[in-house]
C-alpha cells in the first residue's frame, strides 16, 4: 500500500456564535482551515484537516500550513501510509517543526490505515475503551451574565464540560471582571459538570492571583494556561490553590517531558493539530497517563474532520484520566463531513466505521489548491 497521490484544499469556518472573544484583546470571527485527501495504490482515501486559531494563538497559520505541506507532500509520495512512525520521521526529515502543517497529513494516514484493515482509528491507537465522552463548550470572554447564559444553553444541550474563557486587561478592571465572570458561570453548576478556566497564557502571574484572592468560596474548577511563560506559571503554581492544566506551553513531546520532570501541571489540555497530528498526540496522552495528569482532548478549532480525530483518541484515554473532548465541529458552521459520534445524555464515542468514520463532503471543499502525484 503507498501513497500515489496527495490533494490540498481550503476552505473558512465562520465562528457559529459570531465574533470569538478571547484575553489579550483577541478576535475571532472565521478560522481559514486546510484538508488534505491522500489516496493510495489501492484506491483507499484518507481524510486529515489543520485549522489554526488565528495567527496569534501558538506559533501557526493557516497560510503557514499550506506551504509546510507543499514542503512535505512530494516526500511522502510512495510511502506506505500505515507506517506512521516513519511518515513522520519522513516529515520531520523533510520540515523542522511546525506541527501544524503535519497534522492534516499524519490523520490523513491513520484513516486510510483505518479503512485498509477494516478498523476504527481508536483501535489503532490502542483501543477504545467503550466509554461516553463528555463533550466541552467553548465560551468566549464576555459579559459574566452573557457568558452564564451561553454555559446553560450549552448545559441544555448535553454539554457536561465548559472551558470558560478569562483574560481582562487591567483597564476592563481585570481580575474584578475576570473573577465575575468564573462566579456567574458557575453559579448554577450541576453535579458532575467540569470547568475549565482558562486565560490562554493571558495573565500575569501577579493578576492570576488578585483574580484568584476575589473569587467566592467553594468553587470547583480547574486553571487552563493562565500564563504565557514557564516561569510564571510555575511561580503561581506555588501559590494557587486551584488545579493547573498547559496547554499552549505544552506542544512537543520535550513539552510533555517537562511539564512532568518539573511537576508543571496537574492536567494537560492535549490539541492533535497543536502536538502535530495524531501520532505524537498518542505520546502525550502516554506520558500524561503514566504521570497521572489528567486530559482534555481537543483541537485548536476545526470542523467536523477535526472533531472525528478527537473522538477517536479520546476514546482511548482511561475514563479516570479523561475530563472531556472538545466538539469543535458545534463552533463552526461549515459542514465539511458527516462524522456520527454515537451519543446519549451528551456522551459521545466512535462508530464502528473503518478509519476516522467520516463522508467528506467534496462539494463544500471545491477543487483542490494543490496536487502532487507519482
Amino acid at each position: 500500500m503507498k501513497i500515489t497521490r496527495i490533494d490540498l484544499f481550503q476552505a473558512d469556518l465562520p465562528y457559529s456564535g459570531g465574533i470569538y472573544q478571547l484575553s489579550k484583546g483577541r478576535t475571532y470571527t472565521s478560522f481559514d482551515a486546510t484538508f488534505v485527501r491522500i489516496t493510495c495504490d489501492d484506491g483507499t482515501q484518507g481524510w486529515g484537516e489543520s485549522t489554526p486559531f488565528g495567527t496569534t494563538y501558538v506559533a501557526a497559520h493557516a497560510r503557514g500550513v499550506r506551504a509546510g505541506v507543499e514542503e512535505i507532500a512530494p516526500q511522502l509520495l510512495g510511502r506506505d501510509p500505515r507506517q506512521t512512525d516513519r511518515i513522520n520521521d519522513v516529515m520531520d526529515e523533510a520540515l523542522l517543526g511546525h506541527p501544524h502543517a503535519k497534522t492534516a497529513l499524519d490523520i490523513a494516514c491513520w484513516d486510510a490505515f483505518g479503512k485498509s484493515v477494516g478498523l476504527p482509528v481508536c483501535e489503532l491507537l490502542g483501543g477504545s475503551t467503550n466509554t461516553g465522552m463528555p463533550m466541552m463548550s467553548s465560551i468566549h470572554a464576555g459579559d459574566p451574565e452573557e457568558m452564564r447564559q451561553r454555559v446553560a444553553e450549552h448545559r441544555a444541550r448535553g454539554y457536561r464540560s465548559h472551558s470558560i474563557k478569562i483574560g481582562a486587561s487591567e483597564e476592563e478592571d481585570g481580575p474584578t471582571l475576570d473573577a465575575e465572570r468564573i462566579a456567574a458561570c458557575l453559579a448554577d453548576r450541576r453535579s458532575g459538570e467540569f470547568f475549565l478556566v482558562d486565560a490562554n497564557g493571558g495573565l500575569l502571574a501577579e493578576s492570576a492571583l488578585r483574580m484568584l484572592r476575589l473569587l467566592p468560596h467553594g468553587l470547583d474548577f480547574t486553571l487552563e494556561a493562565p500564563c504565557a511563560t514557564w516561569r510564571e506559571t510555575m511561580s503561581l503554581r506555588h501559590h494557587c490553590p486551584y488545579p493547573i492544566i498547559v496547554d499552549e506551553l505544552a506542544e512537543t513531546d520535550a513539552d510533555i517531558t517537562f511539564t512532568l520532570a518539573h511537576d508543571a501541571a496537574d492536567g494537560i489540555g492535549l490539541k492533535i493539530s497543536k502536538a502535530g497530528g495524531l501520532t505524537h498526540a498518542r505520546r502525550h496522552r502516554d506520558l500524561a497517563r503514566a504521570a497521572g495528569l489528567t486530559t482534555t482532548v481537543q483541537d485548536t478549532v476545526g470542523s467536523a474532520i477535526a472533531f472525528a480525530g478527537i473522538v477517536h483518541l479520546g476514546a482511548t484515554v482511561p475514563p479516570q484520566m479523561l475530563r472531556s473532548v472538545l466538539n469543535c465541529a458545534d463552533m463552526v458552521t461549515l459542514q465539511t463531513a458527516r462524522f456520527e459520534a454515537v451519543g446519549d445524555d451528551g456522551l459521545v464515542r466512535p462508530s464502528d466505521t473503518p478509519g476516522l468514520g467520516l463522508e467528506v463532503n467534496e462539494d463544500v471543499l471545491g477543487l483542490p489548491v494543490s496536487s502532487w502525484s507519482m
